[in-house]
Formats: structure tokens, sequence, C-alpha cells
């Protein structure tokens, strides 16, 4: 325990009120002998980031039972990497950043439970770079994550539903989920096109009809 709170420089009172709060997972017991680790030198050295940029300890224990009871990234990234997706690990204070304060529990729980986010180890795994850069600069716009999160869900049921509409049209009697694979990028480009069309019929109905 000294060691650890040495290398993470705080005090072993400290320390120790860290773990009756539960914001570091226990030791590796041997006997009498705690043995500690990097994940927790990480974590204490997370909690330290998260203090400084404004974060209550009450908040960071929120913040550590949400990741501690989150899926880990073998099962985020199931059977493999997506095809076409970059997964991205960051830290929690680097998530902190991004989201400008809002990675609230509540906010972390709805993205675990999309399958955004899983964990490894002291790290967190992002399951898309664009969707994380989307999701962020979304926020950076003004726009609240618990909304932003709120709307990914309906687009998840809506892409869902698209890509089961795709396959049942490829996948016919004599097709083969590699002729799913190939023919991708066209059921892309339509979606594309249509998400483009819709976007311009809502904002000419917007400007016609201007809300007082």
């Amino acid at each position: 325990m000294e060691e650890l709170a040495k290398e993470a420089g705080i005090t072993v009172r400290t320390l120790r009120f860290y773990r009756e709060r539960k914001l570091i997972p226990p030791p590796r017991r041997e006997g009498r002998i705690a043995w500690y680790d990097h994940t927790h030198l990480a974590r204490l050295r997370t909690i330290s980031a998260l203090l400084e940029r404004g974060h209550t300890l009450s908040g960071i224990a929120e913040l550590a039972e949400a990741f501690d009871h989150g899926r880990d990234v073998g099962e985020l990234l199931g059977l493999g990497e997506p095809t076409e997706e970059t997964p991205v690990r960051l830290s929690p204070e680097e998530l902190a950043d991004a989201f400008a304060g809002q990675a609230t529990p509540e906010n972390l729980a709805a993205a675990l439970d999309l399958g955004y986010l899983g964990t490894d180890g002291g790290e967190i795994v992002h399951i898309s770079r664009r969707l994380l850069d989307v999701s962020a600069a979304l926020v950076r716009e003004g726009i609240p994550l618990a909304d932003v999160l709120t709307a990914a869900r309906r687009v998840r049921d809506h892409a869902d539903a698209l890509a089961d509409l795709f396959a049942g049209i490829v996948l016919t009697e004599n097709r083969t989920t590699e002729d799913l694979k190939r023919l991708r990028p066209l059921a892309k480009s339509v979606v594309e096109a249509e998400v483009s069309m819709a976007l311009d019929r809502r904002l000419s109905r917007r400007f016609q009809n201007p809300t007082p």
C-alpha cells in the first residue's frame, strides 16, 4: 500500500479512504499480503485527473461503478472487430474531456447499454471512432449528450430495420453472405442519399413555414 501511494503521489491515508469508498478495486491477497498492480495505479491517476477537472468524489465513485459493471472489450466486439469501424481506446479523463463534463453515470450507462463503450483493464474502448467524433461534435454544438444518446437509440432501431431489409433482398436462395459483404457499399449509398434528401425536405419545410 505504501508503494502504491508513493507511485500515485498520494498519502496512505488518502489511499485507505479511496478503498473505503470503493473507488479502487480490492487488492489480490496472498495470506496477509495485499498486492496492488498497474490497474490500481491507473485508477488512482484517473481519480487525480478527474478531481483536477472539477469532478466530485461521489461522481467519480459512480463513474467507477458504471465501468466496473460494464461489458469488457471482448464482449463488446463479439465475434470480431467491426469491418469498417475503428475502435478507439481512451482513459476515463479523456472521455470526460471529449464530452465537456457530460460523461455522467447515467450517460455512461446509456452508452454501455447501446454497446458503444466497453472496458479493457484501466482503459475504455469506444466501438467506433466515427461515432465518438460525431457525438463529441454534437455536444460541442450545444446538444446535450443525453439527447444524443436518446437519438442514437432510435437511429439504431431504424438502422437494424434497414439492414434487415437489405439482407432480405440480397440473401435470396442463390446468394451468400459474401454477396452481402460485396454489395454493402450499395446499401450504404442508398441510405446516405435518402437521408440527405430527407434532410433537404425537412429544411425546405422549415424555411417555408418558419416558426415565430
